[in-house]
């Protein structure tokens, strides 16, 4: 029989445990006996604590989904024969639409859209404000340690607008070429503005926040108007260029109808006597052409009607599952969670300090030494 390599002798497993336990009872006594030290980090940690959730501006949160009409292929096939008719070639296919949900939050995010709600009227929750966005967002306050990590483009910023001459007011928005402050306004704006959309049941989600509650309500319905108006023309528009054309091509056919109608009235006024083959041919040719301008004309103006109704009917549907409102709570980490981690990083650093970094320190410079 083989013998088990991995038995211990039970005094050998007693005695690994007191050790194991000694060891641990060794590092409560260190920490007993650098509680002082641990209490003064504390206290620190509190004050530095108290110091940064106070210059954190509280941010509110208001979030809105929408539902919007699922969009299959689009029923343009009647116009896309009737083209195809008079052209002579082959009828095109449908496809889907080219602004489909998904594109909600690139729609959000993108320069053009965001430049559009830079004169959005607000105002604060308690009244203080009325202005526009753009002038909102000035207005905004903005952590003290954060001034220290922009000292540096600060100054070098006030040392180039001295050389500059550059206006520090909005003028009017050139989405080609922004200034420095707007281009550093949409950033803002696109930070504070998300969209989702769920692939799956094509809910999107549009979440705005900001320090005011009252603002991000008003700045989120709005987001929420402009992005339906903004599907809205682009579908409408489509389909007015499709009514235009046909409103061109039914002028054309109409003409030509009248046309044909006013020579074959002519020659069978002129030619209603006389009894040759001739002019009998003539007359059928005339009455030919002139039923054959109807029927298209008459193809036309059914289109026209059609895509008349069409203007109308491709407003695509927009249902607000959850609209916008005032939150009553901000979002994001509240005070005391701040309070609490700074003081309990305070003490974890002070102990690991006290505890391991001075006896590894004394090491090195004994090594040194």
């Amino acid at each position: 029989m083989s013998e088990n390599k991995n038995y211990q002798h039970p005094d050998v497993q007693e005695a690994e445990n007191d050790e194991l336990e000694i060891d641990w009872m060794e590092i409560l006594r260190k920490i007993i006996a650098i509680r002082k030290t641990l209490y003064k980090a504390a206290g620190v940690g509190v004050v530095l604590g108290i110091i940064i959730a106070l210059s954190i501006p509280k941010q509110y949160t208001v979030t809105v989904t929408l539902s919007p009409e699922m969009v299959g292929d689009k029923a343009g096939g009647g116009l896309a024969s009737l083209a195809s008719s008079f052209l002579g070639g082959a009828a095109t296919s449908n496809s889907p639409d080219a602004l489909n949900v998904t594109l909600a939050p690139d729609i959000v995010a993108s320069t053009p859209f965001v430049l559009e709600l830079f004169n959005t009227h607000v105002q604060t929750l308690d009244g203080e404000l009325d202005t526009t966005l753009v002038a909102y967002l000035d207005e905004q306050k903005t952590p003290w340690f954060s001034y220290i990590v922009k000292a540096p483009g600060m100054a070098i910023g006030a040392i180039k607008s001295l050389f500059s001459e550059e206006a520090d007011t909005v003028s009017v928005l050139n989405p080609f070429q922004l200034t420095k402050k707007e281009a550093s306004l949409v950033e803002g704006i696109k930070q504070a503005i998300t969209a989702e959309v769920d692939l799956k049941t094509a809910k999107t989600t549009i979440s705005v926040t900001l320090q005011d509650p009252k603002v991000t309500a008003i700045v989120a319905d709005s987001v929420v108007a402009k992005l339906q108006q903004y599907i809205i023309d682009y579908r409408i528009k489509k389909a007015k260029e499709d009514c235009a054309y046909l409103e061109q091509l039914y002028k054309e056919r109409q003409q030509e109808y009248y046309d044909a109608q006013s020579k074959y009235a002519h020659y069978f006024d002129s030619n209603r006597n006389i009894a040759l083959q001739s002019v009998r041919a003539e007359q059928e040719r005339l009455q030919n052409d002139m039923n054959l301008a109807y029927q298209v004309y008459s193809q036309v103006a059914q289109q026209l009607q059609v895509a008349r109704a069409k203007i109308q009917e491709e407003k695509p549907v927009f249902a607000v599952v959850e609209p916008a409102s005032i939150p009553l709570e901000p979002s994001g980490t509240s005070r005391k969670t701040i309070l609490l981690g700074i003081v309990f990083l305070a003490i974890c650093g002070a102990g690991i300090w006290m505890l391991l970094g001075i006896p590894f320190w004394k090491e090195i410079k004994e090594k040194i030494q």
